[in-house]
C-alpha cells in the first residue's frame, strides 16, 4: 500500500463470483481518477464479460496486473461489484487477499451476510457497503440499489414477453384483432416503476400495485392503472424511501384481495424487496393455479425468497400451466449499461471519500456513516452489529470521525 506522499492506487479485480458479467469501473471513468491524482490498477480480464477489453482501460490510462493476490495487496482502495456476502462462498478467499488498513468499496449484502463483515473488520478491512447509501437527494448519483433496479426492471419485462405465449401490444390485423396482454406489476419501487414504462411502450395494459399509496401518482404518469385493495395502508413506507415490513395478518388480506386481480392477468412481475429481509410472499400457489393456462409470472425478488410461493432461485417451473421465472442477477444480464451506471455510482462515491488526495472518512457525512461498516478492526454499522448480537456502539462526535 502506498504512503500518505505518494498517489492512492485503486485497484479493480476480476468479481470473484463467475457468474457475474458486471465490473466496477469502466473505462470512460479511468480518467476521472487520474485527474483527481489517483493510480488505476486493474485486474487482466475484468472487464471482458461485460465487453470491456484490457487494451480499452490502458488506453484511459490503468495499468493492467495480471496476478490478483499482487493487485490487491499493493492497492489503498479496492473496487468491486460484489464483495463479501453478496458473492456467497466467492468472496471467502478474497477476504484473505484483502490488507490491513485496506478500504474495500462495493455491495456487500451485510444484513443478510454479516458474518463475513465481522471477518473482514477482523483483517482489519474498512468497507463500505454501497446498498447502504442513504436515500436522500444528495446520494442519488451513488444509489447502485436505483441503478441496478433500473436494469432489471426492463430486464424482467423482456423475460416475460419471451416467456409469454401472447404478444403485448394490441394489434389490428386482416386476420382479425389481438387483444393486448395485461401485464400486473407488484412493488412500485425503481425495478417495478421501469418494468412499468416498459411494459406500456411494448404496448400492453398495465396494472401497478404497491403497499405504499402514495405512489399512485408515479404509476399512473407512466400510463399504469393503479390498483387499490382495501386495506390501511397508512404505515407502509419507511423513512429511507423504502417499502417497509408488514405484520403477517396484513399480508394475508392483501392476498385475499389480490386473487381476482392475479387471475385477470396474464403476466404477473413481483419486484417487492425489504433490505436485508426474506421477501414478503404476495403471490400464493392458489394465486397461481388461478391463473389461465400459458400465463407468465416472473419474480424479481427470487434471490430473497421470492414473492410468489412457488418460484425457484435461479430456475424456470411451470406449475398448472403458468411459466414461473425465478432469475437471480438480472443487472448482470446487461453487463454494459449496468457497469457504467455502477461505476458512475462508486466513482462518485470515492469522490467524496477522497479529499486532498488522500482518504478522509468523515462520519459526521450522512452518507458515509451510513455505509461504512468496519473500521479499527471493529464492525462499525450498529445494523449489523445488533445481527451479530454485539452491543450497539454510541454515535461519535464530529472531532472522533476523522480518519
Amino acid at each position: 500500500m502506498s504512503d500518505t506522499s505518494s498517489p492512492l492506487v485503486i485497484a479493480v479485480s476480476k468479481e470473484a463470483d463467475p457468474a457475474e458479467k458486471r465490473v466496477a469501473l469502466v473505462p470512460n471513468m479511468v480518467p476521472t481518477l487520474i485527474k483527481a491524482g489517483q493510480q488505476v490498477r486493474v485486474e487482466s480480464g475484468a472487464g471482458q464479460a461485460a465487453g470491456f477489453l484490457d487494451q480499452q482501460y490502458i488506453d484511459k490510462g490503468a495499468e493492467i496486473v495480471t496476478d490478483r493476490a499482487e493487485l490487491l495487496k499493493q492497492a489503498d482502495v479496492v473496487l468491486q461489484v460484489q464483495a463479501l456476502g453478496a458473492c456467497g462462498d466467492h468472496g471467502e478467499a478474497d477476504i484473505e487477499l484483502l490488507q490491513d488498513g485496506q478500504v474495500l468499496i462495493a455491495s456487500c449484502d451485510p444484513l443478510s451476510f454479516p458474518d463475513q463483515v465481522k471477518t473482514a473488520a477482523e483483517r482489519g478491512v474498512t468497507a463500505f457497503s454501497l446498498e447502504l447509501v442513504p436515500r436522500i437527494t444528495r446520494a442519488q448519483s451513488m444509489d447502485i440499489l436505483s441503478s441496478m433496479a433500473t436494469v432489471a426492471g426492463y430486464r424482467a419485462v423482456l423475460l416475460a414477453a419471451t416467456a409469454s405465449k401472447r404478444m403485448f401490444p394490441m394489434m389490428m390485423t386482416a386476420a382479425g384483432t389481438l387483444k393486448p396482454a395485461r401485464v400486473l406489476i407488484i412493488g412500485a419501487g425503481v425495478a417495478g416503476l421501469q418494468a412499468i414504462a416498459t411494459a406500456k411502450r411494448l404496448g400492453a395494459v398495465v396494472y401497478g400495485y404497491d403497499i405504499r399509496p402514495a405512489v399512485r401518482e408515479q404509476v399512473e404518469s407512466l400510463g399504469g392503472k393503479f390498483v387499490e385493495l382495501d386495506l390501511e395502508t397508512g404505515q407502509s413506507e419507511s423513512s429511507g424511501g423504502y417499502a417497509k415490513e408488514m405484520d403477517e395478518d396484513f399480508y394475508r388480506r392483501q392476498r385475499e384481495a389480490m386473487k381476482k386481480v392475479i387471475a385477470d392477468c396474464d403476466v404477473v412481475i413481483t419486484t417487492a424487496a425489504i433490505p436485508g429481509r426474506k421477501a414478503p410472499v404476495l403471490v400464493t400457489t392458489e394465486m397461481v393455479e388461478a391463473m389461465a393456462p400459458g400465463s407468465v409470472i416472473v419474480d424479481i425478488a427470487a434471490e430473497r425468497g421470492g414473492n410468489c410461493e412457488v418460484t425457484k432461485a435461479g430456475e424456470t417451473i411451470t406449475h398448472h400451466d403458468v411459466t414461473v421465472l425465478g432469475p437471480c442477477n438480472l443487472a448482470s444480464d446487461i453487463p454494459v449499461h449496468s457497469s457504467e451506471m455502477f461505476s458512475k455510482n462508486v466513482v462518485t462515491f470515492l469522490q467524496l471519500l477522497v479529499r486532498d488526495g488522500q482518504l478522509n472518512i468523515d462520519l459526521d457525512d450522512e452518507i458515509l456513516r451510513d455505509t461504512l461498516l468496519t473500521r479499527g478492526r471493529d464492525v462499525v454499522n450498529n445494523r449489523v452489529r445488533e445481527l451479530l448480537s454485539m452491543e450497539p456502539l454510541p454515535m461519535e462526535t464530529p472531532a472522533e470521525a476523522t480518519a
